[in-house]
């Protein structure tokens, strides 16, 4: 039973990424820039994703162990687990992140000073932090944990399934300054969350009570909200495939966002970008059940007592009795369809970059207003994602060479709670006007994914049309 409950809190949560896609930001010849600033400075003027195909991301990972660490062959798996709950904290995250680009499509105004662009795209993210206190108690139980509270705020974690129907433009105020905005409208298919909790389980030693030991829940508050979830698993309704289907580009639960984003030419070489993305939330109304239980609870265990049998007293019903205490102390809940309200994760980025090498073809650099071209940059990209308890940080150093009108290569190295040795590849290439990109990263350990802490894998096609 305890590989069962440790495996629960454990291999669960076992996907972890920032959602950073360092590859792709600051890359003025793809349109998936945009997601991820608004007020990029790009340089096409036309761009038409290939439906399903435009833009593919899947980040998964894990900030403190990897599967090699639970499953290898020198020693054994409790050991195994026993190492992994030494090193682990209750700040590691876990998180697994998907995207899928449905639609897109942009195109440039007559003035040529703004640009348009839109579509959908539907997103899994998951996301917890690893529950430190419950695993070991799960695991190794309480006996060594005499006086020592196992906190219930430890548990915190979100998933959903959504999609986004969004629309932006992108202005060239000047030679100096490009900003830009995005408005998102958000179409959830199915929510998991539970933060804030609180309240801790406590055994002390009472030699002078009833029995040895007092085992006390003080100050329980936990709370999980669901939506679009309890059609699943409810045996009285049915929900078909057509209905999910519905439900991903109507559905009775959504939201609206906005990103923001700009770019700041410092002089012809050196420039500034930043952005805020998803800044948002969604109100969940339909398919919405609520699981709670609060309260404070003590019990010193089983007392037993023998009835009189020769009176004709009946057996005491010892857990009967305790189940009752129990539920009139804490106060159990799973019937509830309470609204609730769920915010996106906000994603922050910033980063400065110099250009060198200038393009001697007599191409003028779009972005600075008719300037010199250069065919280098290197960058330093600094990435933040809001979650439960704090920002989770990246930062990445990259380089970007454009060796002709048709390909274009980036490596990066990022540095982040999960890894200190991650390098990154892209390469995109053009074919007359149909582009194609390919971008993972963590490439050190890509050899033996077992023992990797996390990788990313992003592509897409699409047809895209250069200035002139």
């Amino acid at each position: 039973m305890r590989y069962i409950l440790f495996a629960t809190c454990f291999f669960s949560l076992f996907y972890a990424s920032a959602q950073n896609k360092p590859q792709l930001y600051n890359q003025d010849e793809l349109p998936q820039t945009l997601l991820s600033n608004p007020g990029a400075a790009i340089s096409f003027d036309k761009h038409i994703g290939v439906p399903l195909l435009s833009g593919f991301s899947f980040q998964v990972g894990s900030s403190g162990v990897s599967v090699y660490d639970i499953f290898r062959d020198d020693i054994p798996i409790n050991a195994a687990i026993n190492e992994a709950l030494l090193d682990l904290s209750s700040t590691d995250y876990f998180n697994m992140n998907v995207q899928l680009e449905l639609l897109s499509f942009g195109w440039r105004s007559s003035s040529s000073d703004m640009y348009y662009s839109g579509g959908v795209y539907h997103e899994i993210d998951a996301f917890s932090y690893f529950p430190k206190d419950l695993a070991t108690l799960a695991y190794n139980g309480n006996a060594d944990y005499i006086d020592v509270p196992f906190e219930f705020s430890e548990l915190a974690f979100t998933a959903e399934s959504l999609s986004v129907y969004h629309f932006g433009i992108n202005k060239k105020v000047n030679n100096s300054w490009q900003l830009g905005a995005r408005a998102k409208v958000y179409m959830s298919v199915a929510n998991v969350n539970s933060i804030n909790n609180r309240g801790d389980f406590t055994t002390r030693t009472t030699p002078n009570g009833p029995n040895f030991y007092t085992h006390t829940l003080r100050n329980v508050s936990l709370v999980a909200n669901t939506s679009g979830v309890e059609s699943f698993y409810d045996d009285e309704i049915d929900t078909g495939v057509t209905e999910l289907v519905s439900n991903a580009f109507l559905s009775k639960n959504y939201g609206f966002g906005l990103d923001i984003g700009l770019t700041h030419f410092i002089n012809e070489q050196w420039s500034l970008s930043a952005s805020i993305i998803d800044l948002g939330f969604i109100n969940h109304r339909e398919d919405v059940r609520n699981f709670t239980a609060a309260g404070n609870y003590e019990t010193n265990g089983i007392e037993l007592t023998f009835p009189a049998l020769i009176e004709g007293d009946e057996f005491t019903d010892y857990w009967q009795n305790i189940e009752d205490e129990f539920e009139d102390s804490i106060n159990l809940s799973d019937s509830l369809s309470n609204d609730y309200t769920s915010w996106r994760p906000v994603k922050f980025n910033t980063s400065l970059q110099y250009a060198f090498g200038e393009d001697r073809s007599g191409e003028c650099n779009c972005k600075s207003g008719g300037g010199r071209k250069y065919i280098n940059n290197v960058g330093l990209h600094i990435n933040s994602i809001k979650r439960p308890r704090g920002l989770q940080t990246a930062i990445t150093a990259y380089y970007d060479r454009k060796w002709n009108s048709g390909l274009l290569t980036r490596v990066t190295y990022t540095y982040d709670k999960r890894s200190a040795t991650n390098l990154g590849f892209l390469v995109s290439t053009k074919i007359n006007k149909f582009n194609l990109y390919l971008a993972a990263d963590n490439l050190v350990q890509s050899t033996n994914i077992a023992k990797a802490r996390g990788a990313s894998l992003q592509l897409g096609m699409q047809l895209v049309f250069e200035n002139k």
